[in-house]
């Protein structure tokens, strides 16, 4: 929701709606562990008694259990924490789930998958970042598609049957390859769902076509 026009979100959200997408995903920044603040509770709060889209809420912030307390109250369905951000990891994810929250981990692209070997129990879905955090319209990292597919691939080898969340660059010309590898659950940015040159809704059936292509080469 970083790249909606905010000046017409209300008119944008209803769009989303009418387009069927699945998430509404917030990145919630503290212009401390990213140097950028795009949004802000008082936005979800406000908006969230106008739809009933589920709110995927990604923290890229110092102090996350402290942002998870006042995302509880507002009803949001999913918070996702950064294993680079997180003290307590496992604390963290413990947190999220006592208010029946969905909890997932976000990886900066150089961070290895094994920090997630002890917190599988407290796993509802991993977030893949295919750019580093904190702005958007940003270049795809040249090891993305890779730890995609090693994830897939890390998650399967360990019994674990969650979605894998990907952000970052999820363009028309990346969505495929981004799904063959293993992505199931896309955070659409400029790139794809607010891309400038369709409209919503348009976006977003492009989205899935392009995502069709993926599944067909999924192997």
């Amino acid at each position: 929701m970083m790249c909606a026009d905010l000046w017409r979100l209300a008119e944008q959200v209803g769009e989303l709606e009418v387009a069927g997408v699945e998430l509404l995903h917030f990145d919630l920044m503290d212009a401390h562990y990213v140097p950028n603040m795009p949004l802000g509770l008082g936005m979800l709060q406000s908006l969230r008694p106008h739809t009933t889209i589920p709110f995927d809420v990604h923290l890229m912030v110092e102090h996350n259990d402290f942002f998870v307390e006042l995302l509880a109250p507002i009803g949001v369905q999913q918070i996702s924490v950064h294993a680079e951000s997180a003290i307590h990891l496992d604390r963290t994810l413990s947190l999220i789930r006592s208010y029946g929250i969905q909890a997932g981990v976000a990886l900066n692209p150089a961070t290895p998958l094994d920090a997630l070997n002890y917190v599988w129990e407290q796993l509802d879905f991993v977030l893949i970042m295919t750019v580093n955090p904190g702005y958007a319209g940003q270049k795809l990292v040249p090891s993305a598609l890779r730890k995609i597919a090693d994830c897939r691939n890390y998650l399967q080898a360990n019994g674990l049957s969650i979605p894998i969340q990907v952000d970052g660059n999820v363009s028309f010309e990346h969505i495929p390859s981004m799904v063959a590898a293993g992505a199931n659950c896309l955070v659409g940015g400029t790139s794809s769902v607010f891309h400038r040159d369709g409209s919503i809704v348009e976006n977003v059936a492009r989205t899935r076509q392009v995502i069709a292509r993926g599944l067909e080469n999924r192997s």
